[in-house]
């Protein structure tokens, strides 16, 4: 593939959380190592932000992702998306709902079109939507809808030092342990794997599966779970001939030695994979939803209302969720080209 490479579209979040401050901060002191991006968010809302921060940039209103890279160098590309009320930083109006949900559709719209090379997600406050009505647990289930899937999405959190999925998401512990299915595991490994292959150019993925129950369910004495679910997955996987093994105690998986040994590790609920990631690199994790049709990446943090609008908020998720979008999106060129 030649020429200049397609922008990424990133999208709006929360928008009295921190994306805005996050965005701004991105462009002025990122852009320079950064593919082109542009964001789906109100012009006017960027540039009163940016001054209120004390780092005044200039906003550069596009009608399409094809402006973007040529004023990138110089403003922050901007698509315009109305809000419908006055953003307030830290205080939730239900009434600009609409326009959160909009920036993400046009997004989708634009990666699946073709004119953006993938999407960036801001946070979103996951309460606030369900008190409109939203009717999906988060992002990547609404990103799933959107894209028409009929198989289970993936999460995936990706820092230098580890790479964690989860084969359950946003449910309570009680539903997660009712979903869990050998099925569901085979799914989310084999997905894992193809990942890998293609969006992390590991040639031979190494995975390492975690167990569910304390010790691995010490034979039983304390679950059922690891003989009766998880390894029945882990073998059949194994038949396919993907390098899986466990399943591993989960106290145990990701200590610096541990980590060396495998190139990402599939757990089986929220908490057991995002803990060990956030507790290793919370500034620079990010958040991959594997299975989808495009490339979308996310900051691995919230909308962080407490300290919107101070200026404090760190960029350096969001910038190693662009930088992860672009290589992403390298690699897949590669391999579709081999």
């Amino acid at each position: 593939m030649t020429g200049a490479p397609l922008p990424i579209a990133l999208t709006m979040g929360e928008p009295a959380g921190i994306g805005g401050e996050l965005s701004i901060k991105a462009w002025y002191r990122h852009r320079r190592n950064l593919t082109p991006f542009y964001l789906l968010d109100d012009p006017d809302r960027i540039t009163a932000l940016s001054e209120a921060m004390g780092t005044p940039i200039a906003a550069g209103v596009i009608s399409e992702p094809a402006e973007a890279a040529a004023i990138f160098p110089d403003r922050l590309p901007v698509l315009p998306v109305s809000l419908s009320a006055p953003v307030v930083s830290g205080q939730l109006n239900a009434a600009n709902i609409a326009a959160v949900q909009t920036s993400i559709e046009i997004a989708v719209r634009h990666v699946e079109d073709g004119t953006a090379a993938a999407m960036v997600t801001n946070p979103i406050h996951k309460e606030a939507l369900y008190n409109a009505g939203f009717a999906h647990p988060g992002h990547t289930e609404f990103l799933a809808a959107l894209a028409g899937l009929q198989s289970e999405p993936v999460m995936m959190l990706a820092t230098e030092a580890l790479r964690v999925a989860t084969v359950t998401r946003h449910i309570s512990l009680a539903n997660a342990l009712k979903r869990l299915s050998p099925e569901l595991i085979i799914e989310t490994v084999a997905t894992v794997h193809l990942s890998l292959c293609r969006d992390f150019a590991v040639p031979n993925p190494r995975i390492a599966v975690a167990a569910l129950n304390p010790h691995s369910g010490e034979g039983g004495a304390m679950g059922l779970e690891e003989a009766e679910i998880i390894l029945p997955a882990i073998e059949a996987l194994q038949a396919r001939g993907i390098l899986v093994t466990g399943p591993h105690p989960a106290d145990t998986l990701f200590h610096e030695k541990a980590r060396a040994g495998y190139d990402a590790a599939v757990c089986m609920y929220h908490d057991q994979a995002l803990i060990p990631i956030k507790t290793i690199d919370f500034d620079r994790a990010v958040n991959i939803t594997l299975g989808l049709p495009f490339i979308r990446t996310s900051p691995d943090h919230g909308t962080a209302l407490d300290i919107a609008g101070t200026g404090t908020a760190r960029e350096s998720s969001l910038v190693a969720a662009l930088a992860l979008a672009r290589t992403i999106s390298a690699n897949r060129q590669r391999a579709g080209a081999q």
